[in-house]
């Protein structure tokens, strides 16, 4: 499908589960949040300004490889159509990976640490999402104003064809903070490592697209531990468990959008990984700015902010928790983007389960969760089956 049909029929399968909540890691490129990077679509000429903007290419079929794979948004896809760099040394190369994954547990953990602080605080989870979103406006201004990292250059027409995927990203992003302050940590976690059931399952009602028998398969794990796990949590509330599922949808679809709508298209110029994660994010808080507005405006902002003073809280103290937060958000996320340019898609699989077991393990610990031992099995499973997912999809992709 070409067009805008399939961005509206994504958009329209996301938005089910995702307004009944809202409403009151593989070869070189792959990457998280913002997910794969334009050059995945583009020559390198297009890429340094010195093809013509506009013309369509198609990375994919140039290097002999399926049409759709070359997605920036997707970090489970294996594939990144761009040329190799030549790889440093064996060992410095390890140290870098040993580094650069170390780094992004650490920060993407004390993100979900310092998010569920906020919320404790503050909970105002839209106003939270938001912020964390506008946060990166500063940082990335300073880059490109000071030449450290070249300035994106797109087209009216390339921002109308992102916006659905940068609305997708706020999307996900807000609905896992909902879910965080509503509920445990670990569960929100239990319930976005459901996306590859519905990746499966827009896939095949939307778009006619159906994975091989052994694929299908590896998704009854998923739903089996996500029930295990929601029977016996604790905290469980409906609303936790519709933001965080509808965090899954929306990622999903993104993931979707970008293979079936962007792929092949070229959008300008300079938009590295992170220059393009800016450029969502940048989109996505547009988006729900007015939302956030709308449900969570200044009054009862400042309503919220005096109750978390009167529990004791101080101005300063607030302040700090939503610049670290905002800060912990966007920077984890360049960080991932490096660490997973430079790993083969098994690798990818493991770690990025590796980093939820951590989230999850960490956020117990921190917060002193109530887990049983059926809601332990049950998250073990889920997290194993998202994995078990991943591999298989490799196997028969």
């Amino acid at each position: 499908p070409k067009g805008s049909s399939p961005t509206l029929r994504l958009m329209a399968a996301a938005s089910v589960l995702f307004s009944a909540a809202y409403a009151p890691a593989h070869r070189i490129g792959a990457v998280p949040a913002l997910r794969r990077p334009l050059a995945a679509r583009v020559p390198p000429a297009l890429l340094d300004g010195s093809a013509e903007d506009g013309a369509a290419f198609s990375a994919a079929a140039q290097l002999g490889r399926e049409p759709g794979t070359c997605d920036p948004y997707d970090p489970k896809s294996a594939e990144y159509c761009s040329p190799p760099e030549p790889a440093p040394s064996s060992l410095k190369r390890t140290i870098r990976l040993g580094v650069l994954f170390f780094l992004w547990y650490s920060l993407n953990t004390a993100y979900n640490i310092g998010n569920k602080l906020v919320l404790t605080a503050f909970p105002m989870p839209w106003t939270a999402a938001t912020w964390e979103l506008f946060f990166g406006f500063p940082y990335v201004f300073l880059l490109w104003s000071t030449g450290l990292r070249k300035t994106p250059k797109i087209s009216l027409e390339s921002i109308k064809l992102l916006a659905p995927s940068g609305i997708l990203l706020a999307g996900t992003h807000v609905g896992g903070v909902i879910s965080f302050g509503l509920g445990a940590i670990s569960f929100t976690h239990v319930l976005k490592a459901t996306e590859p059931v519905w990746s499966a399952l827009i896939s095949a009602l939307f778009f006619r697209d159906f994975l091989p028998l052994p694929v299908y398969a590896s998704l009854v794990p998923i739903i089996a531990g996500v029930s295990l796990a929601s029977l016996k949590e604790l905290t469980f509330s409906w609303m936790s468990f519709i933001a965080g599922t509808g965090s899954a949808v929306t990622s999903a679809a993104k993931a979707i959008l970008s293979k079936k709508v962007l792929d092949g298209k070229s959008l300008g110029e300079n938009l590295t990984p992170a220059n393009m994660f800016a450029v969502l994010s940048i989109l996505g808080f547009c988006a729900i700015l007015p939302v956030s507005l709308a449900l969570e405006g200044p009054a009862k902002a400042s309503a919220a902010w005096s109750a978390a003073l009167a529990a004791g809280y101080t101005t300063p103290y607030l302040l700090k928790l939503l610049a670290c937060s905002g800060f912990l958000y966007y920077i984890y996320n360049e960080v991932a983007f490096l660490a997973l340019a430079e790993v083969a898609p098994v690798t990818h699989a493991v770690t990025n389960t590796v980093k939820r077991v951590v989230i999850i393990l960490a956020s117990i610990l921190v917060f002193k969760t109530t887990i049983t031992p059926l809601g332990a099995a049950g998250s073990a499973i889920t997290v194993a089956g998202a994995l078990l997912y991943a591999l298989a999809k490799n196997k028969y992709k």
